[in-house]
C-alpha cells in the first residue's frame, strides 16, 4: 500500500464514530434522509421496476393480443391488415427520417437556409412525428367502425349505390388498394369507414382540422395521417412524399380526396396531384400493383351546406361555423328526437366504380402520367355519382321561383327517366320517380327551402344558391354521361388525308 493510502485509512480511523464500530458495523448502521430525498428515490425506483419488470411483459401480453386479433381480422378482410401499419409508431418515424432521401432533403435545405444540419434534421424528425399514424386494430374495429355505423345511420338512410362486383373482385389480395373519393362532406370519413369496414381498414389523409386534441389522438389510432395541405417546405414535401411512397410500397390500403377540400358548389371538383404523385412514386414496376377504386358520395342534405355556399359566395376557404350555431343545430335534433318529430336527413349513398389498375394504366405511353391519372380517376367518380331525391327535385326545379307542384314532379320523372337511359345509377324509394320527386319535396320543405301555396311550390329566394348547390351534381353528371356516351371519332392514321 502507498503512504498515500496508509495516511488516509489512519485518518479514517482517528474519527470518532469509526473508532467506536467494529468494522463488521458499519454497512448495517441507519442513515438519516430528508422525507423529499426519500421520496425522490422511492419514486426513481418504482419508475425503473415499471420500465424493466412491469411494462415489458404487460407490453408483450397486449401485443400478442394484438396479433391474435390482426390474424382473425385478416382470415376475413378482402385487403389484409400488412405488417408495416402494425409497426410501432416510434420505428415507423426512424425508418422514415433516416431514409437516404429525406437525408438528401435535409442537406439540401441546410445548405440553402445556412442551418446546422443537426437542426434540419430536428425538424425533419418533428414533421415525420406529425405525419406517422399509430394505428390500433382494438381502436379501428372496436370502436371507430361501431362509432362510425351509428352515427351514420342515426343520421341517414345508408344506401350503397352502384357497386361494380364484378371489378372488385378481380383486385389482386396482395395489391395496394387506394380508394378515390369526391369530398361532399366531413361526414365522408363517416360513412366510408362504415361501409368499408368488412373489407378493410382504410388510412385517411386528414387535414390541419383534425389535429386538436384528443380528437387528434384518435384519428391517430384510426390509422390517419395529417397533412399540411398549404405547406410549400420542400423538406416537408419530401418527408410526407416518402411516408406516402413507403405506404404504398408496402401494401397499406388508402383513402384519398384529390379534390383537397369541400367542394363549395356541389360539383366534383379539378383533382391535385399531390398524393397521387407520391403513390406514383412509391410504386415499383415488377412489384405490388396499385388498385385505385373510385368512390363517389352523394346525400339528401349536406350538413354543412351552407357553410359552403357562404365560403363559395366571399371566395374564401375558411369555414366559419360559429359554436352557436352548432349547438343550437344539434339542440333542436335533440329535442325533435325527445318529442318523437325527428327525422333523418334523407339518404346518404356510396356508389364504388370501376378499378383502376396502375400497371395497366403505365403499360400505355402518357406525356404526364400523374396529370392523366388524376383526370381519368375523378372522371369515373363523376359518373358513378348516385341521384337521390333531394338533387334530383332541385335540378328539376331548374332556378324557377314558383312551379306548379304537378309540373315539378312531371319535371322530376321526366329527369329520372333521361338520367337512367343515359346510363346513371339512381336510388329512389321503390323505384319510383314520382315518390322521389314527393320525398324531395318533403325533404326541402322541411328545411324551408321550399314552401307550399295551394297547388304551387315556391322556393325562398334567398334560398336560391342552395338549390343550384344540389342540382349542380345532376347537371354535371348529365354533362360527364352525354361526354361518356358520345361516339368516338377516331383519329387519322400517320399521313392520311
Amino acid at each position: 500500500m502507498c503512504p498515500r493510502q496508509n495516511c488516509c485509512v489512519a485518518a479514517l480511523r482517528d474519527l470518532p464514530l469509526l473508532q467506536l464500530l467494529p468494522r463488521s458495523r458499519l454497512m448495517t448502521q441507519p442513515v438519516t434522509l430528508p422525507l423529499w430525498l426519500l421520496l425522490l428515490i422511492l419514486a426513481f425506483a418504482a419508475v425503473a421496476a415499471l420500465t424493466h419488470v412491469f411494462v415489458p411483459p404487460v407490453r408483450w401480453f397486449f401485443r400478442r393480443r394484438m396479433e391474435r386479433l390482426v390474424e382473425r381480422l385478416n382470415a376475413r378482410l378482402d385487403q389484409p391488415i400488412r405488417p408495416f401499419k402494425l409497426m410501432r409508431r416510434p420505428d415507423m418515424i426512424v425508418r422514415l427520417v433516416h431514409d437516404p432521401e429525406v437525408m438528401e432533403a435535409v442537406v439540401a435545405e441546410a445548405a440553402e437556409k445556412g442551418e446546422p444540419e443537426s437542426v434540419v434534421f430536428a425538424r425533419a424528425r418533428r414533421y415525420a412525428k406529425e405525419i406517422v399514424p399509430a394505428f390500433s386494430a382494438t381502436v379501428y374495429f372496436g370502436f371507430a367502425t361501431r362509432a362510425a355505423k351509428s352515427f351514420a345511420r342515426m343520421l341517414y338512410k345508408v344506401r350503397i349505390g352502384h357497386y361494380d362486383a364484378e371489378g372488385i373482385a378481380k383486385i389482386d389480395r396482395d395489391a395496394t388498394v387506394v380508394f378515390v373519393m369526391n369530398h361532399r362532406s366531413n361526414m365522408d370519413y363517416v360513412l366510408v369507414t362504415h361501409l368499408v369496414a368488412e373489407r378493410s381498414a382504410l388510412s385517411y389523409a386528414v387535414g390541419e382540422w383534425a389535429r386538436i386534441w384528443p380528437l387528434s389522438g384518435l384519428i391517430r389510432a384510426m390509422g390517419a395521417y395529417f397533412i399540411r395541405r398549404r405547406s410549400g417546405n420542400p423538406l416537408y414535401r419530401r418527408v410526407l412524399a416518402h411516408y406516402v411512397s413507403m405506404a404504398t410500397e408496402e401494401g397499406v390500403t388508402q383513402a384519398i380526396f384529390p379534390e383537397g377540400g369541400l367542394s363549395l358548389d356541389g360539383r366534383v371538383g379539378r383533382p391535385k396531384l399531390g398524393l397521387i404523385s407520391y403513390i406514383l412514386g412509391g410504386y415499383r414496376e415488377g412489384r405490388r400493383d396499385v388498385v385505385f377504386v373510385p368512390v363517389a358520395l352523394s346525400y339528401d342534405r349536406v350538413l354543412e351546406d351552407r357553410v359552403l355556399i357562404q365560403a363559395a359566395a366571399l371566395g374564401i376557404r375558411r369555414f366559419r361555423a360559429r359554436v352557436a350555431t352548432i349547438l343550437a343545430f344539434v339542440g333542436r335534433n335533440i329535442l325533435r328526437k325527445l318529442f318523437g318529430r325527428y327525422e333523418r336527413f334523407g339518404f346518404a349513398a356510396v356508389s364504388f366504380g370501376t378499378p383502376l389498375s396502375l400497371r395497366e394504366f403505365l403499360d400505355q405511353p402518357h406525356r404526364d402520367a400523374a396529370t392523366e391519372l388524376a383526370r381519368e380517376l375523378m372522371s369515373r367518380v363523376t359518373r358513378v355519382v348516385t341521384v337521390l331525391p333531394v338533387p334530383l327535385v332541385a335540378a328539376a326545379f331548374g332556378g324557377e321561383s314558383v312551379l306548379p307542384r304537378s309540373e315539378l314532379i312531371e319535371r322530376a320523372e321526366r329527369l329520372a327517366d333521361e338520367l337512367a337511359k343515359a346510363g346513371a345509377h339512381l336510388h329512389l324509394p321503390d323505384g319510383d320517380a314520382r315518390k322521389a320527386a314527393e320525398a324531395g319535396i318533403h325533404s326541402l320543405s322541411l328545411r324551408g327551402i321550399l314552401r307550399a301555396e295551394g297547388d304551387q311550390i315556391r322556393a325562398r329566394a334567398e334560398d336560391g344558391p342552395l338549390l343550384a348547390f344540389y342540382a349542380a351534381s345532376i347537371l354535371q353528371l348529365q354533362d360527364a354521361l352525354a361526354a361518356s356516351n358520345a361516339p368516338k371519332i377516331a383519329k387519322p392514321k400517320s399521313g392520311a388525308t
